[in-house]
């Protein structure tokens, strides 16, 4: 499709400091045709929506252009990193693709960047470090200092630039997230977008009165200060010193920007909330107009309506051959929930002779190993510097491969996770450790809305391994969850859980070198167990399938984690007892599932039998049962069997332990009270 060739004067998408003082006239005015063309844009489809001709809803950046447009200019695109909000349509237009391209994605047409998954202002452009974003704005701002700190390691002197209004200032990964980037000394500049509400709630029922929002840099160690945004040559100036200053520092500043709003939140918004004359008075301070008028009053009247005429016919061509393209086709969308399989990593044989390893050792010796050869991996977590983490699996790591590669992060789950988000799509392989997989309730948004949808929705991979020591070993409510039920109902997480040392270092080779977000599962029962050899594994991607573990005619059992080990005792007692024979799979990937071979089992036995740690109701268990099933019911010869934890908060006390697991004895009766 041949697109409309844009006016010379959006050419340039670049602006110097030094140019407002060498050419300032041209700069200027490159400015405002962006504000212009940022404006006009978001009037049009505002139109359109209203015309029924865009579907979901729209917001606009009406009023917002002073800000956002010299921002978007002053960045090097070549390096920087972004997250535009939903006010950042002038942004988006100027950091990269044609005026189509962003129109196509308003219409959800063929040709829209996110293949019409996502909807109007979500979407960024990954290729070019614009990252996506999530309807949570605070949660983006972790990304983008992940993606910056990984052109910094990769030698780039980029800056991050990140955006967020009064409201969502509130939130809690603002806070971590600014913390972190002063923590890490990395160079972000964190704007917020204050037009006075959040949504339909005004300031003065979000923060105390006379709270100045830039002044909490202080508190994070950072420089703070505000900026009028409808005065935009004083913005422009301000901003442009900004990033000359971080950029040379490596440090983070705070920007309270006060800009407008000149429509509601969103399409649908009446307004009606605002106080009598408060509207008119935010479009008498409207920065699009005043600049023009400045710019006039200088002696560039004609140059201006030229420039406007130019625009005008320019966004409605644009509009006519977007209007034209046609809508999406589903066809092969379930094929993009995934990353493609890469090709294997060029891994070195070793080790080669086995050693004799239990379970904690074998995931650092794969940590290691990862370390050692893949100069793109970064391990991050609570405690696993020095200390060597909570279980001890980073142990030494820290020694060995020094702080840039192996370290603490701060208590904060939800932005440290983000954190690794933005590395991981910039090109480096974080593997962040959690104490406990509890604890990753903490970063359930980044973890399932975040990283799980982020290469169906832009395309952009994100390889990610989180490493969530699981299970109980009598330490109650809060340190023993079962959590892959809950993590594994949103698409686009993979998951391995290993049961044994050999398996768990495959498991994490596996893991790391996927494109994905995978969640390692470490039963925390299992991390001192038995020693095991532990050797170089050129299968090791076999971990994606299930492994049989014991042969039989009667029934077919699937376990995975701990309870494999239990599995296999109960099979060995109804061998010798009953002369009743399973065949025994351990599952080790919950995600994708791979259940051909148990499918193939189940045809031969007829009976089934699940067995898992966690609790029954909702329990994964579930999802094998009917997954099983629905396409071997006719050949059954009994219902399944499906065993798991009791549907209670894990108890502390270890007699309260054993009556909440399914334990070998409590199994052995189950299946007992079945056969007969």
């Amino acid at each position: 499709m041949a697109l409309p060739k844009p006016p010379a004067i959006l050419a340039s998408r670049d602006l110097r400091a030094a140019d407002l003082e060498k050419t300032p006239a041209e700069a200027w005015l490159r400015i405002y045709a962006w504000m212009h063309l940022a404006r006009t844009a978001d009037n049009r489809i505002l139109e359109l929506f209203r015309q029924g001709l865009i579907k979901g809803t729209v917001t606009g950046g009406q009023g917002n252009e002073g800000l956002i447009v010299p921002l978007a200019l002053l960045a090097d695109k070549a390096v920087d990193v972004v997250s535009f909000s939903h006010r950042g349509l002038g942004g988006h237009l100027v950091w990269s693709d044609h005026l189509c391209g962003h129109l196509n994605q308003y219409f959800a047409n063929a040709l829209s960047p996110t293949k019409a998954r996502e909807g109007n202002i979500h979407h960024g452009d990954p290729r070019n470090r614009s990252l996506p974003m999530i309807s949570h704005l605070g949660a983006m701002l972790s990304n983008v200092i992940g993606a910056t700190d990984s052109q910094r390691r990769l030698g780039r002197a980029a800056v991050g630039f990140t955006f967020f209004g009064d409201g969502s200032s509130s939130t809690g990964d603002i806070h971590e997230s600014l913390n972190l980037a002063s923590l890490l000394s990395l160079p972000v500049i964190f704007v917020i977008e204050n037009n006075q509400y959040a949504y339909s709630t005004p300031m003065s029922e979000q923060f105390a009165e006379g709270t100045e929002l830039w002044r909490r840099a202080a508190g994070y160690g950072m420089e703070g200060f505000k900026v009028d945004a409808t005065d935009v040559e004083a913005c422009t100036r301000a901003f442009a010193a900004a990033i000359d200053q971080v950029r040379a520092s490596s440090r983070p500043i705070l920007i309270e920007a006060h800009t407008l709003r000149l429509r509601g939140h969103a399409a649908y918004d009446t307004c009606d909330y605002m106080k009598p004359g408060e509207s008119e008075g935010y479009f008498a301070r409207d920065p699009l107009p005043r600049y023009r008028a400045k710019l006039a009053a200088a002696g560039h009247a004609r140059e201006l309506d030229a420039i406007d005429a130019e625009l005008n016919a320019f966004i409605e061509e644009c509009v006519r051959v977007s209007l034209a393209v046609p809508k999406p086709d589903p066809a092969g969308m379930e094929n993009d929930l995934f990353a493609p399989p890469a090709a294997p990593l060029p891994w070195k044989t070793e080790p080669a002779a086995p050693l004799q390893l239990n379970l904690a050792q074998a995931l650092n010796a794969a940590l290691r190993k990862i370390l050692t050869e893949r100069p793109e991996s970064i391990v991050l977590g609570q405690d696993i510097g020095a200390y060597g983490g909570a279980f001890k699996v980073t142990d030494n790591l820290l020694a060995e491969f020094g702080r840039p590669r192996v370290f603490n992060t701060p208590l904060a789950e939800s932005a440290c996770t983000g954190y690794a988000i933005g590395l991981a799509v910039n090109g480096h392989r974080p593997i962040e450790e959690f104490q406990f997989a509890d604890f990753a309730t903490e970063a359930v948004t980044q973890i399932t809305q975040n990283a799980a949808t982020y290469y169906f929705r832009s395309g952009a991979a994100c390889p990610l391994v989180l490493r969530l020591p699981c299970g109980t070993v009598q330490l109650g409510s809060f340190h023993s969850q079962e959590l892959e039920t809950m993590f594994l109902s949103t698409p686009g997480i993979k998951a391995l859980y290993p049961s044994t040392p050999q398996d768990a270092f495959d498991a994490m080779l596996a893991a790391h070198e996927d494109g994905n977000p995978v969640i390692l599962f470490e039963n925390k029962a299992l991390y001192r167990c038995k020693k095991q050899p532990v050797r170089w594994n050129p299968r090791y991607r076999d971990v994606w399938l299930p492994r049989q573990l014991r042969q039989g005619t009667s029934a077919t059992l699937v376990a995975y984690g701990e309870i494999v080990h239990t599995a296999e005792e109960v099979c060995d007692y109804f061998a010798g007892e009953y002369d009743f024979g399973f065949d025994l799979f351990d599952l080790r990937a919950l995600s994708p599932l791979r259940l051909e071979p148990i499918e193939a089992s189940l045809a031969r036995t007829g009976r089934l039998v699940v067995v898992h740690e966690g609790r029954r109701t909702h329990g994964f268990g579930a999802e094998l049962v009917a997954r099983l099933t629905e396409r071997h019911f006719a050949s059954l010869k009994s219902a399944p069997l499906r065993i798991g934890a009791l549907d209670l908060p894990v108890p502390f006390a270890p007699e309260l332990e054993e009556a909440f697991l399914p334990t070998r004895e409590k199994i052995i009766e189950r299946i007992t009270a079945w056969i007969g």
